[in-house]
């Protein structure tokens, strides 16, 4: 059963992946994934990030079961922060244990994808010069990056 979790606080990620194979001889591989706040060349203060809660959290699960039924996964963690995130600092987690590392990459792989598309989260840009801007649209490479994961692939 995997794990998501959506919070203001920031996470652990060498704990949380290190918990996937914790006790379990059968885990091959863990593969995970950070996603930081970059500066926008020193122009960014901070991100505000905002979700629609419940429907963010059920999403993400969504999103981490098809990756178990796709893969023999062992193990899935998926954190999410909102609030206000500064340069440099972790806004998402995907980790992805399993028998075999092929599984593991393409599963962590996948669940960034749906989550940069499909869990209702919404970001805008804090500048250094006051200025706020406004809500960032999905981008077109995002949502390519995703239709690679048609139930047709399977």
């Amino acid at each position: 059963m995997a794990t998501v979790r959506v919070q203001r606080e920031d996470f652990d990620a060498g704990a949380e992946a290190a918990a996937l194979a914790r006790g379990r001889a059968d885990v091959g591989a863990v593969v995970s994934f950070v996603g930081f706040c970059r500066d926008d060349g020193g122009r960014l203060a901070a991100l505000e990030l905002e979700h629609y809660p419940g429907m963010a959290e059920a999403e993400m699960a969504r999103a981490a079961a098809e990756a178990e039924a796709r893969w023999p996964l062992l193990g899935v963690t998926a954190i999410h922060r909102f609030g206000r995130i500064a340069p440099g600092e972790q806004i998402v987690l995907v980790a992805v244990a399993s028998a075999h590392r092929g599984e593991a990459f393409a599963a962590a792989e996948m669940l960034m994808d749906f989550l940069k598309t499909r869990a209702p989260f919404w970001k805008r840009a804090l500048m250094r010069d006051g200025t706020v801007g406004g809500w960032v649209e999905a981008r077109e490479a995002d949502d390519a990056s995703a239709a690679r994961w048609s139930a047709a692939d399977r």
